[in-house]
């Protein structure tokens, strides 16, 4: 990606020294959070990203900042008076944005991955942000003992993008297969293998089995589900600390 890539990120980062500077020098894309401001400055942006003989990737993140306590309450506040489900393990999404980028891009772009990223190392109930600062990553030799993804990828000409109930439910779904994703991780210490939902359902069989079989219910039974994607598993270590 080095040299293609251009991350979406909030306005107040621009003027941060070295890092603010460099990502302007990229051309990063940065964002007010009110539409009205942000919506022009989105589209001029993206035209100049949709030529198709020129590759690029473009970074987002639908919940707009990190997770911390203070977003966490904010996030739950806001589930309650939009009367949805909160996560556990993350922010809800915005679909704005995001719905913005697939309609602007679209004719020139086929697919959207989606990253779920897990820190080894966080407490139940803490935060990364927290724990693994730069501080403590660069000058004390306290980085996270591994970084783990879960790739997925979309067709974008099958996600409903111009109808904006059904791209907020659509996005909405695939958080919370994020969550399932989280709490696997955080139960096992790795991301399932195959669909993040069937994983978990068979997981929740397999408890209900093995707590009946402790109360001498053998008549019980499980099926086993099958896999349903292909997956890869794989390991990437960085060369020394500056990487």
């Amino acid at each position: 990606m080095h040299g293609r890539i251009y991350i979406i990120l909030k306005e107040s980062l621009k003027n941060v020294p070295i890092f603010g500077w460099s990502a302007q020098f990229y051309n990063f894309i940065f964002l007010a959070r009110k539409w009205e401001t942000d919506k022009p400055r989105f589209k001029r942006s993206l035209q100049q990203l949709s030529n198709p003989l020129d590759p690029m990737w473009l970074l987002i993140f639908p919940e707009g900042t990190n997770l911390s306590k203070t977003t966490r309450e904010k996030s739950k506040a806001w589930a309650k008076k939009q009367g949805i489900p909160d996560m556990k393990h993350q922010l809800l999404p915005r679909s704005t944005g995001l719905q913005f980028c697939l309609q602007e891009l679209k004719p020139t772009t086929n697919w959207l991955y989606d990253c779920t990223i897990a820190y080894e190392g966080v407490p139940e109930g803490q935060f990364g942000q927290d724990i693994f600062t730069l501080r403590s990553s660069f000058f004390e030799g306290r980085p996270p003992k591994s970084v783990n993804m879960y790739w997925r990828r979309f067709r974008i000409s099958e996600i409903p993008i111009d109808d904006e109930e059904s791209f907020a439910m659509w996005l909405k779904n695939r958080w919370t297969e994020k969550d399932y994703l989280l709490e696997h991780y955080f139960r096992h210490g790795t991301f399932p293998e195959g669909d993040p939902v069937k994983a978990m359902k068979n997981e929740a069989v397999l408890e209900k089995f093995a707590k009946n079989q402790k109360n001498g219910d053998s008549k019980s039974a499980f099926k086993a589900v099958p896999k349903s994607a292909k997956f890869i598993t794989t390991e990437v270590k960085a060369g020394g600390w500056e990487e």
